[in-house]
């Protein structure tokens, strides 16, 4: 399925079928992107297993994906390199320079 193996923009929903949680995980990781993701449930903490276990640069619990200034953003694999936003995405746009004198 092409929505399943491409990165999608915009208001889609691609369902897929999977045998149990842990089959669910490994064909979300499966992707070659990883901006975002999203686990939908009644139990938040088994939730933020979940989450965890996603590669992805965000992932979400009972929210949809999305960017706040606050938290760091960016995405993995090829869906980017690096982060904006917060105090990890300024250093993003700074050169450090290291001088040392002995």
């Amino acid at each position: 399925m092409e929505a399943f193996d491409e990165e999608l923009f915009g208001p889609v929903a691609s369902v897929i079928r999977a045998k149990d949680e842990k089959h669910a995980i490994e064909l979300a990781n499966n992707s070659k992107f990883g901006l975002g993701s999203g686990v939908i449930t009644s139990d938040k903490k088994r939730g933020e297993k979940v989450a965890l276990q996603l590669e992805a640069g965000n992932s979400f619990v009972n929210k949809l994906t999305g960017s706040d200034p606050r938290v760091p953003f960016g995405g993995v694999k090829s869906s980017g390199y690096g982060r904006e936003l917060a105090a990890h995405g300024i250093r993003e746009f700074m050169n450090t320079k290291t001088v040392w004198v002995d």
